[in-house]
């Protein structure tokens, strides 16, 4: 059935993709090889079938091959790239007071990103619609085609049954416990769509660095602290029921009887979270002027060396500290990376996190340990949800659905 006539493909009647064409697309979407003889050399594929399967490729307007200039003699050589047409990923992350979103290629390219305005707490309805029409906008722009839309996906800030598409009973976000976040998103795109944690996503774009060495553990410094776990193999792990990453809800080392939107008292994310630290210090979260108020009014304070900031904000940092010294212990990351509005105060937070972490684990868990922050002004959440969003579109499914949305499978 094909997306363009407003219904969802039927997964289980997926025909079977032809032999050698997922390796053939592979190896030109990774660049190791861009032309036909080079993928049939590489590949180990005879030439007819190389010639076949990019026939069939850029017969469906998933490759284009061009002339790629003057030649000495004889014809000019012919290279293949992913065309245009072939189609674009969106992707959202929801934070408490505001959503980033984003339009990427199937390339991996960012074309368009922007800021909606609109907190998690209006609820899911209000968030998706305003989310969504943002999306249709920005393909608009970019000259994308709605209709091409191969993945969706949405970070939330909370637990998530990523199965399932929904948020599973999160704190501080009235309305979305259960709610069908995916399928309102696969209705809306006419596309696979897929819900994660957004420190999952965070942990996914900062693993997709060159430079950066798995296993990644990714703390999200936010409302409260999550933390998102990435193998060797660069998959995440996300535990049995989306628990998995809440570790803002652990008892704070000093314990403690400050009381937990969770319930409890003493959780590290009520002592030392974003939230927490502006609580403390008695600055506004947002104001209707400037949702990210509590954000610019703490890195000034610091920035100035107000006293009380600075010591907020050492004394999160050794609370978070101690709790990443027991993760690094559990999972022994080869990289850990700090995200979130604190993290961007990096001097103060770094340094105070990195003297706890080696203070407090033996060598053997440190001795290779990288300590960073996520880069000021990148969003890792939206890189990893579009890293999440290739990998399942060019899977071999992923690549049934293109050629079923596409006219069908010769």
């Amino acid at each position: 059935m094909r997306k363009d006539e407003g219904h969802p493909i039927d997964m289980a009647l997926l025909p079977a993709v032809p032999v050698g064409l997922p390796k053939v697309l592979g190896l030109v979407v990774s660049g190791e090889a861009t032309s036909r003889a080079e993928i049939a050399r590489r590949s180990g594929l005879a030439r007819s079938t190389v010639g076949q399967q990019i026939d069939h490729l850029v017969g469906h307007g998933i490759l284009q091959e061009n002339e790629a200039g003057e030649s000495v003699r004889g014809r000019p050589p012919r290279v293949l790239t992913l065309s245009p047409r072939a189609g674009t990923v969106v992707v959202a992350d929801v934070d408490t007071l505001a959503t980033r979103v984003a339009v990427a290629d199937l390339g991996g390219r960012v074309l368009a990103q922007e800021t909606v305005g609109v907190p998690v707490g209006a609820g899911p309805e209000v968030v998706l619609k305003a989310v969504t029409e943002r999306l249709f906008d920005l393909l608009e722009r970019c000259g994308r085609e709605p209709d091409r839309v191969r993945k969706v996906v949405m970070g939330l800030p909370g637990p998530v049954d990523s199965q399932r598409g929904w948020a599973v009973r999160p704190t501080g976000m009235p309305g979305w416990d259960g709610y069908p976040v995916a399928e309102r998103l696969r209705t809306a795109f006419r596309a696979p769509a897929l819900v994660d944690n957004d420190a999952n996503l965070m942990a996914l774009g900062e693993a997709a660095r060159d430079e950066v060495d798995t296993p990644l553990l990714g703390i999200k410094i936010g409302t409260g602290i999550g933390a998102g776990i990435v193998t060797v193999d660069g998959e995440v792990y996300r535990g049995a029921d989306g628990a998995e990453g809440d570790v803002g809800h652990i008892r704070s080392v000093g314990g403690g009887d400050v009381l937990c939107a969770c319930g409890n008292v003493g959780c590290v994310g009520a002592l030392a979270s974003h939230r927490a630290v502006l609580r403390g210090l008695g600055i506004p979260e947002s104001t209707e002027d400037d949702p990210l108020h509590g954000t610019h009014t703490l890195a000034e304070r610091v920035a100035n060396n107000d006293p009380s900031a600075v010591r907020a904000l050492r004394q999160a940092a050794t609370e978070i500290g101690e709790l990443a010294a027991m993760l690094v212990y559990m999972f022994n990351p080869r990289t850990l990376v700090l995200g979130g509005p604190l993290s961007e105060l990096r001097d103060d937070m770094l340094s105070g996190v990195r003297a706890v972490v080696y203070q407090r684990a033996l060598p053997l868990a440190t001795r290779k340990l990288t300590i960073t922050t996520t880069q000021p002004g990148e969003n890792s959440a939206i890189h990893g949800g579009v890293a999440l969003a290739l990998r399942d579109v060019f899977s071999e499914r992923g690549i049934a659905r293109m050629l079923v949305d596409d006219g069908g499978v010769a």
